[in-house]
Parts: C-alpha cells; structure tokens; sequence
C-alpha cells in the first residue's frame, strides 16, 4: 500500500523503547513517508531499538517536551501532510492512506485523526468539546457523567464521520501549511492540552476538525488515566489552555474549578492511590497562577521553519 502524498511521520519518544519499534515499523515500510523519530533525552537508550530501520532519528538536546520534540520532527522534513502519532500508538499503511485522501478531497479539513482503538480492542473516546466553564466544573464536581454536556468528552457515534471540537493527539494528521501558518506546537504545554490547543488555533483558521472512523490507530495507552505523577503537568496545561483561549472571567472561573476538581479527586481517592498526585496537582495549579502573571502569547521554537 502507497499513500496518495508525500507524508512526514514524525515520532516523539521518552523513555519508549518498550514500544517504540511497534510503532515506527509500518510507518518505515511506507513508501513516500519520511519517518522522523525524535527521541526526547531518553536514559533508556529507545533509539537502539529501531537502528535498523529507515528512519531519521534525531537525538534532542533536552526533554523539553511533546510540543518541542513535535516542532524538532517537523522541522526535518518538507512533505505537504504531517502526521503525529504517539511512541506507543500503530497506523498502518492503508489507514495513513485514508488520512490522507481525506486532506487531498476536503481542502476545508485542516486536521484528520482516526478513530483509535485500545489494546484489548476496545474504542477509545477520543472526540471532545472545547473546555469551558461548564466542563471544568462538571469534572471539578464528578457530574459529567450524569450531565452530558458538562462532559468534554463526546460518547457514542464513534462509528460516524463528524467535525469534534478536538480531538487526541495520539494520532492526527494535519496540513503542513497550516502548520506554519499558526507556528507549529505550543512549547509552553511540556504535556498535554498541545493537542486541545493547534485544534482550536486550527480552526480559528477557519478549518475544520475531521474525525474518520474509517481509519484506525491502536493506543496501547489510550484508555489508561494519566499516572500519578503527571497530574501535575495535566493541571499546568489546563490553566495554560484557559488563559490563552478564555475571557479573563471565563478563565479564573474555569482555574478555579480545576483547583477544586484536584481537591476533590484528592478526597475521593484518598486511601486509593492517586490521591498524593492531585494534591501535587493543586499545588501546581496555585503555583502556576502565579507564573500566569507573566503569560505571553503561545511559545513556539523560532527556528522550527
């Protein structure tokens, strides 16, 4: 199977050599893709796992973060279509090539994501709503799950073409014009929310959000709730999100609520596990309202294109 265009793969890893050669293989094989892996100061050496294979493998200086090795990878390659897919996620070649054809058809589709599948085989929600004010506090306060416009994420119709909010960055393909247009990843998400984030500045571009179920990825991790110790970095990324894209009264209302969710979850996990994580995750998010002061525009590497 050949895709319809030149594709640029581009791959960051940190500490996935468990998985790493799973997901770069198919990708390799691909003729007319260029498959970049960037590997993000790892210390377990996940490079050596894929050696052997046709691949641009690039050492990063420093673990600056997802948006940073993204905006590495970019940068290596000029083919008019990007995908990013996570270390520990499988594209194929046949579900690249309906990507693909979905850019080449639909020129008002600025980013496609497949539909994605765990491990086990089970579907992933991966279609989401916008954060606001009334997600936050529908997950602050557990009701999300009774009140389904306070979810952000989208249930049922995963079988269905549709045009989400957002989708998960574990597997997107997008425009590398638009791309530049908008300059690359947000380096000032380290992780999570960068994907939330080049949607919505995607479709302040007047693009569109395509979800094509007719593709699949698997996600070995796409079920699975962030670890304990990333709960911070989860935190810090949702307040970055609110203040970059929010009124200001809209974004205090929302970091109040997800300062809140953190006690909460904290109380209800306590005894459980997890419960040392959101507490951190409190901590950073107070922290991170004192580092929002200074809050510039979105930070992206200068010499990315």
């Amino acid at each position: 199977m050949t895709v319809k265009a030149s594709v640029d793969a581009v791959i960051v890893s940190y500490r996935s050599a468990r998985t790493l050669r799973e997901s770069v293989g198919p990708l390799a094989a691909v003729p007319g893709a260029h498959v970049v892996v960037v590997d993000n100061a790892s210390d377990d050496d996940s490079l050596a796992t894929i050696a052997d294979l046709a691949v641009d493998a690039v050492r990063a200086p420093r673990n600056g973060g997802f948006a940073y090795g993204c905006n590495l990878g970019i940068a290596r390659g000029e083919a008019p279509y990007v995908l990013l897919l996570n270390p520990d996620a499988v594209l194929s070649a046949a579900d690249l090539d309906v990507l693909v054809g979905v850019l080449e058809r639909e020129p008002h589709v600025g980013l496609v994501a497949p539909r994605i599948m765990d491990a086990d085989g089970h579907l992933v929600a991966s279609r989401r709503r916008f954060p606001g004010v009334a997600t936050a506090w529908g997950q602050a306060l557990m009701l999300h799950r009774l009140i389904p416009r306070t979810d952000e994420l989208l249930h049922g119709g995963g079988d269905l073409a549709s045009e989400p909010d957002w989708v998960s960055g574990s597997c997107m393909l997008v425009r590398r014009e638009v791309l530049e247009r908008i300059g690359g990843l947000d380096e000032g998400f380290f992780l999570y929310s960068e994907d939330t984030d080049v949607c919505r500045r995607i479709r302040d571009e007047g693009l569109t959000i395509r979800y094509e179920p007719r593709a699949t990825a698997t996600h070995a991790g796409g079920a699975s709730a962030p670890r304990q110790d990333l709960l911070p970095a989860l935190a810090r990324s949702r307040v970055r999100y609110a203040r970059l894209h929010a009124s200001p009264a809209s974004a205090a209302l929302q970091i109040a609520a997800i300062a809140v969710g953190e006690a909460t979850h904290a109380v209800a996990r306590a005894g459980r596990g997890y419960a040392r994580g959101h507490l951190a995750a409190l901590l950073a998010v107070l922290r991170a309202e004192d580092a929002a002061r200074g809050l510039g525009p979105p930070r992206t590497d200068p010499g990315w294109r």
